[in-house]
């Protein structure tokens, strides 16, 4: 293998020389993240309009409730972010802003866009629970393809490892503040050039999602109650983000403690989402 290369997927035989994470339009910088991520909406605003119109709702609803949704989920992701990562921004309230630098978390996305549900079937008066069945199938599908954004920005991974997937990534690409003393102890340098090698876990994110997904279409004909979905996403996504979480070097933490709040929030989610699920299918069953 020659040395100088950006990034690589060193037991799949996979090199890529430069990897680039933007483009630019009219002298205008665009990141691949972006890009990416507006991806991800789009097909997820489609997925959801899909099941709705199969399920005899009206897609048109889902459009415009993801008119809000976009916005607020934006706003919930950052502020999930800035919240646990509080002594980076401080000292200079402006930086909160700034996001073109980086810095949104899933999880504050997934709880703006369900307190957006909130109000707006309030408002509309439907069934938040029922929306939310085909809202959760658009939301996996978004972040199966919104996780691929971390890999052009060369973040979100893990420590060290050597199996099958493992990602060597040049050294200067990546935040300092992400590389472990681990990564440091273990660094491989070729020709002159330093390479941390990582577990990708954005792409053990990616594909659990989309088993997650798979499941989920399979599972839809066969719920027993309106908001099963909701709650089939949760165990699913919770139980793969649990063990995920745990091996990122960069996780956001509980203030004053080691502990990953994600994995916290993960843990809860699935314990409710199971005992949700049990007692709703066993009332169900008992009536019928």
């Amino acid at each position: 293998m020659n040395a100088g290369y950006d990034l690589s997927f060193v037991n799949l035989g996979i090199t890529i020389e430069h990897l680039r994470n933007s483009i630019y339009v009219f002298g205008f910088r665009i990141a691949f993240y972006g890009i990416i991520i507006g991806i991800g909406m789009l097909a997820g605003i489609g997925m959801a309009c899909s099941d709705a119109k199969r399920r005899g709702q009206d897609p048109d609803m889902y459009l415009d409730f993801a008119l809000y949704a976009i916005i607020f989920s934006i706003i919930g992701a950052r502020l999930y972010y800035v919240i646990f990562e509080w002594d980076m921004y401080k000292n200079d309230l402006l930086q909160i802003f700034n996001l073109r630098a980086g810095g949104l978390a899933i999880y504050g996305g997934v709880i703006g866009a369900v307190l957006t549900l909130i109000v707006y079937t309030r408002i509309k008066k439907v069934s938040f629970f029922s929306m939310a069945d085909s809202g959760a199938l658009g939301l996996i599908t978004g972040q199966i393809i919104g996780r691929w954004g971390n890999f052009f920005n060369c973040e979100a991974f893990g420590g060290f490892t050597d199996n099958l997937l493992a990602m060597r990534i040049k050294m200067s690409l990546v935040n300092p503040s992400m590389i472990s003393q681990e990564l440091m102890d273990k660094q491989i340098v070729e020709n002159g050039t330093a390479y941390i090698q990582v577990h990708p876990t954005f792409l053990y994110e990616s594909l659990w999602n989309l088993g997650v997904l798979a499941f989920m279409l399979w599972y839809r004909k066969r719920k027993h109650f309106e908001g099963e979905m909701l709650w089939v996403y949760f165990l699913g996504y919770g139980l793969g983000r649990l063990w995920i979480e745990g091996l990122r070097t960069d996780q956001l933490k509980l203030p004053g403690t080691p502990l990953a709040v994600s994995q916290l929030l993960s843990a809860v989610l699935v314990l409710a989402a199971a005992g949700v699920i049990i007692w709703r299918r066993r009332k169900a069953a008992a009536c019928m």
